[in-house]
């Protein structure tokens, strides 16, 4: 899996009063990667945003075809970083990548952690508001990474598959199961996830959540 960009980002003025750092901007030369995420990059919004599970939010640049086509008019759409991405990849995407696969990039060594849940700042983002509800619909939400080991990172070098654990738990199987509704076909893939340590303890409480309900 190759990185096509690496981008970061500080919160501005999203609507109304809310903030946001969806808006996020190329980054050039090696960029430091610590425990919460790239130097320069923060979240607006620390209860719903960032911390040890969500250090990373990788897009696969795969799905830009598709939005395009739906939106063939928009700007953001013409270069990475539209669905607030801090590494645009190529290679992989949510059927690909599995909860708890490790990957070397740069000097760093990044784990999946789970999918992203989308919210509503991506319909505004796009001034439509539909996108939120079609990025769960067809499983494009991008995906997390939990930061093993610090480093350096840069744009246009490769991500290496190191160690893959859970090789049957891909990340879009997971997000059709906790977000897209898949919960009530296979209870008893819910209540394995639930327990499922490599997985990101919201997700976590989610299932446990699904599995009582």
């Amino acid at each position: 899996m190759s990185i096509s960009a690496l981008l970061t980002g500080q919160p501005v003025l999203f609507r109304d009063q809310h903030y946001s750092a969806i808006g996020k901007v190329p980054r050039s030369g090696l960029v430091r990667l610590n425990w919460s995420g790239f130097e320069g990059d923060a979240v607006a919004d620390p209860v719903h945003h960032g911390g040890w599970d969500k250090a990373i939010h990788l897009y696969p640049q795969e799905h830009y075809p598709f939005w395009r086509e739906i939106m063939p008019e928009h700007d953001v759409l013409g270069a990475p970083g539209a669905f607030g991405e801090n590494i645009a990849s190529k290679g992989m995407t949510e059927l690909d990548l599995c909860i708890g696969d490790r990957f070397s990039m740069g000097s760093a060594i990044v784990e999946v952690s789970h999918g992203r849940q989308p919210c509503w700042k991506l319909n505004h983002r796009f001034g439509a508001p539909g996108i939120m509800s079609m990025v769960i619909s067809t499983g494009r939400a991008g995906v997390y990474f939990r930061v093993v080991r610090e480093g350096e990172v840069e744009a246009e070098t490769e991500m290496a598959l190191i160690e893959r654990p859970l090789p049957e738990w891909t990340v879009a199987r997971v997000f059709t199961l906790l977000i897209a509704g898949g919960h009530r076909q296979e209870p008893e893939a819910v209540r394995t996830l639930a327990g499922m340590t490599l997985l990101a303890e919201a997700w976590r409480q989610r299932a446990r959540k699904l599995a009582a309900a």
